[in-house]
C-alpha cells in the first residue's frame, strides 16, 4: 500500500500529503471519481488512496467500480492505523475513525432534499448530513451548492453552523458545458433527425417513480409511436445495488423488448439527460438537474420523503404532473410544446449558485484543508461529457397502424400514414383502427425470438439487407413457405430499394426517397393498399411516418420471379 507502516520503502511517488477517499455506495464513489481527477491533476504532492466502507445496504458494485477505474483500495480496517491529512467522501454515513484530520463531505446529489432510513437506528434522517458526533468534533465540513442549503441545514441541524463550504455543483456545471454536444449524444443514442427522446428518471425507494409505477416505461413505449420517439430510463444506482442488474432487467423486460434504452448507472446518465427532449421524473436529483438545465419535465411521482423548503419542493410546485392512466402521448406532446427554457429559472437559481465555478471552488477548499498552496496551473473548468454507449438492440416486433388517405377515382391513394408501436408494450388502445380506412397489422423481424409473435405476424421483415435482388427473392420465398400465416415478406436490398413478396406470389419493388428507412415502412404501405383494395402496379404514394416526416414511395410490380444464381 502507498500508506501505512513501511510504505515509504516501496512507493515511487513521495507525496507531502495523504488524501483518503472514503466510499460507501456507487453513487458516492462516482461523484468523487468524476471530480477529483480535474482538481488534483498533475500534483505529485498529494497521495490518494481509496477506502471502502462495506456496511451499506447499497454497497454492491463499489469495489468493481473502483478497481475498474484503477484505484488502489485500502482495507477499511487499515484506516484506523494511518494518519491521513484529509478524508474526502460523498457519503455522509461513513464511520469515520477517531483522529484529527478534517473530513470534507460532498453531496452525491443536489443538496439535502430527501429523508432516508437511518442505518444506525429505526428513524429517518436527512440525506447528506453527517452524524452529530462528527460535527461536534469540529472535523466535518459539508459542501453546499447554494447558500440557501446552509440556511435549511441550520433550521434542522444547528450543529452545522460554521461547518459548510459553498462549492457549487460540478455535475450541473458539466451539464451546462455539454449542451453544445447535444447532437453528438443524440446520435450515439440512436435519436435520428426529427425524433424525440423521452427520458424516464427514477430515484430509489417505494415513493420513487419506479417504486410507484414500475410499468411506466413500457406504457410510454406502448403509446408513443416508435418512429417518432425513443425512450430511455435513468435508474438510481441504489436500485441497481439493492436489487441487482438481473432483477432490474427482468422487471423491465417488456420495456426492453420494446426498445427501452436502459442507461448504465455510472457516468452515461448525464449525456442522456443533455440529449433529452423531455424528462418524466420524480423527486430525485436527476429531475431537478433536467429542469434547471431548461428541459421540459413531467412529474410521474413525488414522494413524501422529499423535504419541504428545498429546491426539489419548489420544482414540484410548478412542474406539471403526469397522469399514468390518461393519454400519455398527449401529455408528453403538450409539455414539450408549452415549455419555455426560462420556466424553471427560479428553481435553478435556488439550487445552484455561481454555475461554472464548482471545480475551482472545490480545488481551493481541498488545498486549504490539506494545508498546501494551490498549484500554479489555471483552475480547472467543467469538461464536456463523453458520448454514451451505443443504443440498445432494435425492436423486432411492431404493431403497425396505417391510414389510407385521398383515394381517387382510380383507387390510388394520395398518402398512407404509418405509425408503429413496439408490440411488446403496445396495448392497442387509441389507434383509430375502427375507422373505414384504418388498418392494423403485426410486423416481425426474422430476428424476433418469440416464435408465437412470428407465427402470428402478417408481415415478416428481413433484419438486415440482402446483398442483391436474387438474395432478397430467395429469402422472401423461403420465408413465405416457412410461415404460411404471413401475408407479406419484405427485405431491403443492400444498394438501394426494397422487395416485398405477397402470399399470391407477386413481387413488388419499392423505391423510397428518404434515407435510413427499414423495410417495415414500405411494407406497411403495400399492406394498407392491399387492405383498401388499391392497385399496386406503378403506384406513386406519399408515405407519412406519423408526424415525423414525409417520403415518396414508388411501387412497381415485378415479373414473376425465378431466382437463380448466387445468394
Amino acid at each position: 500500500m502507498p500508506v501505512g507502516h513501511d510504505a515509504h520503502r516501496w512507493g515511487t511517488f513521495r507525496g507531502e500529503r495523504t488524501l483518503v477517499v472514503a466510499t460507501r455506495t456507487v453513487t458516492s464513489a462516482v461523484r468523487i471519481l468524476e471530480t477529483l481527477p480535474a482538481v488534483l491533476r498533475g500534483d505529485d504532492r498529494v497521495t490518494v488512496v481509496f477506502a471502502h466502507d462495506p456496511t451499506s445496504a447499497f454497497g454492491s458494485g463499489v469495489l468493481d467500480l473502483l478497481h475498474g477505474a484503477g484505484c488502489r483500495v485500502m482495507p477499511w480496517e487499515q484506516l484506523e492505523r494511518i494518519a491521513p491529512d484529509l478524508i474526502l467522501s460523498a457519503s455522509e454515513n461513513i464511520d469515520v475513525p477517531e483522529g484529527h484530520c478534517p473530513v470534507l463531505v460532498l453531496p452525491h446529489g443536489v443538496g439535502f432534499q430527501k429523508l432516508v432510513p437511518d442505518s444506525r437506528g429505526p428513524r429517518e434522517r436527512l440525506s447528506g448530513v453527517v452524524p452529530d458526533s462528527l460535527l461536534e468534533s469540529g472535523r466535518a465540513w459539508l459542501a453546499v451548492s447554494h447558500p440557501a442549503q446552509e440556511e435549511q441545514l441550520l433550521a434542522r441541524h444547528p450543529k452545522v453552523a460554521g461547518r459548510t463550504l459553498l462549492v457549487g455543483d460540478p455535475c450541473f456545471d458539466e451539464l451546462l458545458a455539454s449542451r453544445e454536444s447535444r447532437d453528438a449524444y443524440r446520435d450515439a443514442l440512436g435519436v435520428s433527425a426529427g425524433r424525440r427522446l423521452i427520458v424516464v428518471s427514477s430515484t430509489w425507494g417505494p415513493t420513487s417513480l419506479l417504486g410507484r409505477h414500475p410499468r411506466l416505461p413500457a406504457s410510454l413505449l406502448g403509446e408513443l409511436p416508435g418512429d417518432e420517439y425513443l425512450v430511455a430510463a435513468i435508474v438510481h444506482p441504489n436500485v441497481w445495488a439493492a436489487h441487482g442488474a438481473w432483477q432490474t432487467r427482468v422487471l423491465q423486460a417488456a420495456a426492453l423488448d420494446a426498445g427501452l434504452r436502459l442507461v448504465p448507472p455510472v457516468h452515461a446518465w448525464r449525456a442522456a439527460l443533455v440529449a433529452a427532449d423531455a424528462v418524466v421524473g420524480d423527486h430525485g436529483s436527476v429531475t431537478l438537474y433536467a429542469a434547471s438545465a431548461g428541459t421540459p419535465v413531467l412529474l410521474g411521482a413525488f414522494g413524501t420523503d422529499a423535504v419541504p423548503g428545498t429546491a426539489i419542493h419548489a420544482l414540484a410546485a410548478v412542474a406539471p404532473r403526469l397522469d399514468p392512466d390518461g393519454d400519455i402521448r398527449h401529455q408528453v406532446e403538450h409539455v414539450i410544446h408549452e415549455h419555455t427554457p426560462e420556466r424553471y429559472a427560479a428553481v435553478a437559481q435556488s439550487a445552484f449558485a455561481e454555475p461554472g465555478q464548482a471545480l475551482p471552488r472545490l480545488r481551493a477548499a481541498l488545498y486549504r484543508l490539506l494545508r498546501l498552496p494551490e498549484p500554479s496551473s489555471p483552475p480547472p473548468s467543467a469538461l464536456v461529457l463523453p458520448r454514451p454507449d451505443p443504443p440498445a438492440s432494435p425492436v423486432t416486433s411492431w404493431q403497425v397502424i396505417t391510414e389510407v388517405e385521398g383515394i381517387e377515382q382510380d383507387h390510388v391513394p394520395s398518402a398512407v400514414v404509418v405509425r408503429r408501436f413496439p408490440a411488446a408494450a403496445h396495448s392497442g388502445g387509441g389507434t383509430g383502427a375502427s375507422a373505414p380506412l384504418f388498418f392494423t397489422h403485426l410486423a416481425c423481424s426474422d430476428g424476433e425470438r418469440d416464435r408465437r409473435l412470428v407465427e402470428s405476424a402478417s408481415v415478416i421483415l428481413a433484419h438486415r439487407p440482402a446483398p442483391n435482388a436474387v438474395g432478397a427473392l430467395r429469402w422472401i420465398q423461403g420465408t413465405l413457405e416457412r410461415l404460411p400465416g404471413s401475408l407479406l415478406a419484405a427485405s431491403a436490398v443492400r444498394h438501394g430499394g426494397f422487395l416485398i413478396g405477397l402470399r399470391d406470389g407477386r413481387i413488388m419493388e419499392a423505391a423510397v426517397t428518404g434515407p435510413e428507412l427499414d423495410a417495415g415502412l414500405p411494407a406497411a404501405v403495400v399492406y394498407a393498399c392491399l387492405r383498401a383494395g388499391c392497385p399496386l402496379d406503378d403506384a406513386y404514394v406519399t408515405l407519412r411516418i406519423g408526424d415525423l416526416r414525409t417520403e415518396d414511395v414508388v411501387l412497381r410490380l415485378r415479373p414473376s420471379p425465378t431466382p437463380s444464381g448466387p445468394r
